[in-house]
C-alpha cells in the first residue's frame, strides 16, 4: 500500500525563496507571508494524508457502480469529500460574497497539488465544480450567480462541463446536441454527452451540469454553439430544490484508471437549460473553463508523478538487491539497498528533477493568472496564455512518464497492483488525453499561439530568459545559466524555422509541433531550476537551518541541465527536418 507526505517545505520554498510571493505587487499577495502559507498546507497536507489518500487505492479496485440511475461513489469517498466541503477548500480563492475567501489562485494550485496526489479521482469532483464555478463567475447573469455559486462554492451542489459527443471530441463544430427555445426563455436541451466526468454522483444534493449546444439561428461550426446551465434538478425562486430535469445518466464508462471518478454518459432530453452569456458565443464562455481545466490538468500530471517518486524513493532506500560495485554499502547484510546503484539513481533523479521542476513552473504559473485576473495585467494573460499548452502538454507527458519510471524501480513488485505504482500510472495516463488531447495542444501552441499578437508574447518570453541568464551572475551558475542560454537558443532557431517554412508549407511546422511543445518545456523548467538555484544559493549564503535541502536542490538543479535540458537539441533537429519524413508514406502503406 503506497503512502503520501504533502511537500509542504518545498512549496514554501517554492512561493517564497523562488517566488517570493510575499514581496510581489499583485493584489493579495500582501496577505501572503510565510505563517499564513504555511498554516493553509499545513492543514492541506493534514486533509490530505488523513481522509483523502486513504481512500486513493479503495477507490481505485471499487470503482463507481450505477444503481437505478444514480451512481454509487467508493467507500469512503463522501465522508472524505465531506471534510473537503467543511474546510472550505472549494472556495479558497473564490469571492467572499458567494462564501468564498478570495485568497490569490495560487493558494488554490499548490494545496491543489497535495489534495491530487493524495487522490486525483476524488479531487475531480471538486476540480470540476471549481471550473463549472470560473465560467458561470465570468459569463452568467448576476440572477445566475446568486442563485447557483453559494451552493457551487460551498459543494452543497457540483458542476461539470459537458462538451464531448459520441462523434466528435476536439472538433465541437460537428456536435449535435439542440437547445429549443421556450416561451419563458429556457431552452429545451436534447442530446447526449460523453466522457462526462462527475457527471452522476451520490456526493452532493444537486449537480449543475454546463451544456454546449446549438439554438437555432446560429449557423455552422463553432459560431453556432451556446452555453447553458442544465441543473440535475430545477431550482426553485426560493433556491430550494424542485422537480428532477430531464438529464439521466446512460452508463458510467469502464476506464484504465480514475476509477473513483464517474465518467458518464448524459442524456438530455428537452432538459430545461439556462442561456449562460450570449446567444451563439458559447465557446467564449466554456474556454474560461476549458483553460482553468488545463493548467488542473497540467498540474495532475506532475502531481501523480510527485507521489509515485516519494514512494519509489522510499522503496529505493529499503529494498536489498545486489552489491554496489565500487564495494558494499551495507556489509553486514545479505545486499546493498535499490539506491546504491547508479541506474536506479538515475531514474529517481530523473523523476525528483522534473517534479520539483514542474512545482515551480506550475505555481509561477498559477502566480501569472493572478497577476492577469487581480493587476489586470495584458502581459501577464499574453504570456500564460502562451504557455498553457506547454503546461498541460509537457507536464502530463512527461507526468505519465515519469509514474512508468517510478513502477520501474519496483521491478515485478511495480507490475501488482498491491504496491499501488500501477494505479499512479493508469491514473496519470487520462491526464493526456482530456482537456484537448497533448497533440491538439502542440498543434494550438505552435498554430496559433506563437504567432498571437504578432509574436508578441513568445519573443517577451524569450526577453525574460534572457534577463534571469544576465541576472544570474554568480560565477557558481556559470554551468546552469550557460545551459538555460543554450536551450534558449535551441527554442529560438525552432521559431525561426516555423517563420520561414510554416507558411509555403504548413507540414513543416505542425510535424514539428509536439518537439516544439517539448523543447519549450524543457525550456520553462530550465529557467526554474536556474532560480532555484539562486534561491538555493542565496540561502546557504544566509543563515539557513537545512543546508542538506538547498545542498540538495542545487545537486538536482545541475543534474536536469545536464543530462536533461539538452534535448532540446534533440527537438530542434526533429523540428528542422520538416514534413517530409512525417507525410512520406502513402495511406495504404500505413
Amino acid at each position: 500500500m503506497p503512502s503520501y507526505t504533502a511537500p509542504v517545505k518545498d512549496m514554501q520554498f517554492v512561493l517564497h525563496d523562488v517566488l517570493n510571493i510575499g514581496a510581489s505587487d499583485i493584489p493579495g499577495y500582501e496577505d501572503l507571508d510565510r505563517d499564513t502559507t504555511g498554516a493553509i498546507l499545513e492543514e492541506a497536507a493534514k486533509l490530505a494524508e488523513a481522509a483523502l489518500a486513504p481512500t486513493n487505492a479503495t477507490g481505485d479496485r471499487e470503482g463507481c457502480r450505477l444503481e437505478n440511475g444514480v451512481v454509487r461513489t467508493p467507500t469512503g469517498f463522501a465522508e472524505a469529500f465531506e471534510q473537503v466541503k467543511q474546510g472550505g477548500w472549494n472556495g479558497l480563492d473564490l469571492p467572499e460574497e458567494f462564501g468564498g475567501q478570495n485568497l490569490p489562485y495560487v493558494m488554490n494550485s499548490a494545496t491543489g497539488e497535495f489534495f491530487v496526489s493524495a487522490n486525483m479521482a476524488l479531487n475531480m469532483y471538486q476540480g470540476l465544480t471549481h471550473g463549472a464555478i470560473s465560467a458561470i463567475l465570468a459569463h452568467g447573469s448576476d440572477a445566475q450567480k446568486a442563485q447557483y455559486l453559494p451552493k457551487m462554492v460551498s459543494l452543497d451542489w457540483t458542476g461539470t462541463m459537458n462538451l464531448t459527443e459520441p462523434h466528435c471530441g476536439t472538433d465541437l463544430g460537428l456536435i449535435r446536441t439542440k437547445a429549443e427555445p421556450q416561451d419563458d426563455g429556457s431552452y429545451a436541451i436534447t442530446g447526449q454527452k460523453i466522457f462526462i466526468s462527475a457527471g452522476e454522483h451520490d456526493m452532493a444534493e444537486n449537480i449543475i451540469h454546463l451544456v454546449l449546444a446549438k439554438a437555432p439561428g446560429g449557423g455552422d461550426g463553432t459560431k453556432g454553439i451556446s452555453l447553458f446551465i442544465v441543473p440535475k434538478f430545477i431550482v426553485n425562486d426560493d433556491g430550494g430544490l424542485g422537480a428532477r430535469n430531464g438529464v439521466s445518466v446512460g452508463s458510467i464508462e469502464d476506464k484504465m484508471g480514475i476509477h473513483g471518478n464517474a465518467t458518464c454518459v448524459m442524456n438530455y432530453d428537452g432538459a430545461t437549460g439556462y442561456l449562460v452569456g450570449d446567444l451563439h458565443k458559447g465557446m467564449r464562455a466554456m474556454f474560461t473553463m476549458m483553460n482553468e481545466a488545463r493548467l488542473g490538468v497540467g498540474l495532475q500530471g506532475y502531481a501523480q508523478a510527485a507521489v509515485a517518486y516519494e514512494n519509489a524513493a522510499a522503496y529505493a532506500k529499503d529494498r536489498l538487491q545486489g552489491r554496489d560495485v565500487t564495494g558494499a554499502k551495507n556489509p553486514d547484510g545479505p545486499a546493498d539497498p535499490l539506491l546504491v546503484h547508479p541506474d536506479i539513481r538515475r531514474v529517481l533523479m530523473d523523476q525528483k528533477s522534473f517534479v520539483e521542476g514542474a512545482r515551480a513552473f506550475t505555481m509561477w504559473g498559477a502566480s501569472l493568472i493572478d497577476r492577469a485576473h487581480r493587476a489586470q495585467d495584458a502581459e501577464a494573460d499574453g504570456l500564460i496564455s502562451l504557455m498553457t499548452p506547454v503546461l498541460k502538454g509537457f507536464l502530463t507527458d512527461k507526468g505519465f512518464d515519469m509514474c512508468v519510471q517510478a513502477q520501474q524501480v519496483y521491478g515485478g513488485h511495480g507490475y501488482i497492483e498491491e504496491w499501488g505504482m500501477s494505479q499512479f500510472a493508469r491514473d496519470a495516463r487520462i491526464a493526456m488525453i482530456y482537456e484537448g488531447a497533448n497533440g491538439i495542444q502542440a498543434l494550438d501552441l505552435v498554430g496559433r499561439k506563437l504567432a498571437q499578437d504578432g509574436g508578441k508574447h513568445v519573443m517577451a518570453f524569450f526577453a525574460l530568459v534572457k534577463e534571469e541568464v544576465a541576472g544570474s551572475d554568480d560565477p557558481r551558475l556559470a554551468d546552469l545559466r550557460d545551459a538555460l542560454k543554450a536551450a534558449s537558443k535551441d527554442m529560438q532557431a525552432a521559431g525561426m524555422f516555423f517563420m520561414e517554412n510554416g507558411m509555403k508549407n504548413p507540414d513543416d511546422a505542425l510535424a514539428g509541433s509536439t518537439d516544439f511543445m517539448h523543447l519549450f518545456g524543457h525550456v520553462c523548467l530550465g529557467l526554474m531550476w536556474l532560480r532555484m538555484a539562486r534561491a538555493a544559493y542565496a540561502a546557504l549564503d544566509g543563515n539557513t537551518s537545512d543546508p542538506a535541502f538547498h545542498e540538495a536542490k542545487l545537486a538536482t538543479a545541475r543534474y536536469y541541465m545536464a543530462r536533461h535540458l539538452p534535448a532540446t537539441a534533440l527537438h530542434l533537429a526533429r523540428i528542422r527536418s520538416g514534413g517530409a519524413p512525417v507525410m512520406a508514406l502513402a495511406e495504404a502503406d500505413f
